[in-house]
């Protein structure tokens, strides 16, 4: 079974760490997978970082063009994940554009990306019908999930077609802004929140955006499986590098 699959059946609500590879500075995306794990994360979502990134509000933009500044690339990345299985044990995800994967081959990045154990990918600009009609076998060949994201915009019946085509967990953007922390969550996301957990899906829901302290985690995983931290864990690389990890971990919790 996957390890993004074991983890969701957990009993407990499950912590997601994003952060930008290669950042603060290049040889450092190791080093801060290992002291996530050591700190009692429960996922880690790994940034590949490209020139690009529309989705991403201006924390991750740096984070991703000071990374590209220290030379982060895909083959850098994947030569830095070499070992990473000897010292790691929970879900690692890449997380990015599909333009990198597209550029390195889509089967050849599947491929890499079973050898070093990578459990999923989240590319937020792959359309669900390009990826069941072109990608799909690809991805499952090579025991990849592929995970897609919803937002408060998303129709019943788009939500319906992501879960059927869903082996993981959904994403569940918070809001319909970019990537950011945020004080709190105010009626519109509860409301829509509830109306997700009214659906009644058949795969889990993981919140992301706008998640940086217990309160958003605790008001984000009410009603979900999970909730992912991007935004506020990169301020922390940025302030404290690599350092501290584990008492910004233990204050989410």
């Amino acid at each position: 079974m996957n390890r993004i699959n074991q983890k969701l059946q957990e009993e407990q609500k499950l912590l997601s760490i994003y952060f930008t590879a290669g950042y603060p500075k290049l040889e450092d995306t190791v080093t801060v997978i290992e002291e996530l794990e050591k700190a009692g994360v429960d996922m880690i979502e790994i940034g590949l970082p490209f020139s690009d990134p529309l989705a991403d509000g201006p924390t991750i933009q740096e984070s991703s063009t000071a990374a590209l500044k220290n030379g982060m690339t895909t083959s850098k990345l994947f030569e830095q994940l070499k070992d990473i299985r000897k010292t790691v044990s929970i879900p690692l995800i890449i997380m990015g554009y599909f333009n990198p994967v597209l550029q390195y081959g889509v089967e050849a990045f599947c491929k890499k990306c079973e050898e070093l154990g990578i459990d999923g990918l989240i590319l937020p600009d792959l359309p669900l019908d390009v990826y069941l009609e072109e990608y799909e076998a690809i991805f499952k060949a090579h025991g990849l999930i592929n995970v897609f994201l919803i937002t408060p915009q998303t129709s019943e019946a788009r939500i319906r077609q992501i879960d059927a085509a869903s082996e993981g967990f959904i994403y569940m953007v918070s809001s319909a802004s970019t990537t950011g922390a945020k004080s709190g969550f105010g009626n519109e996301q509860t409301e829509y929140f509830e109306r997700i957990d009214g659906l009644k899906l058949k795969n889990p829901q993981v919140v992301g955006f706008g998640i940086s302290n217990n309160e958003t985690f605790t008001a984000a995983t009410s009603r979900a499986k999970g909730a992912i931290i991007g935004s506020a864990f990169i301020k922390h690389l940025t302030t404290h590098g690599t350092t501290k990890i584990d008492s910004f971990v233990k204050g989410i919790r």
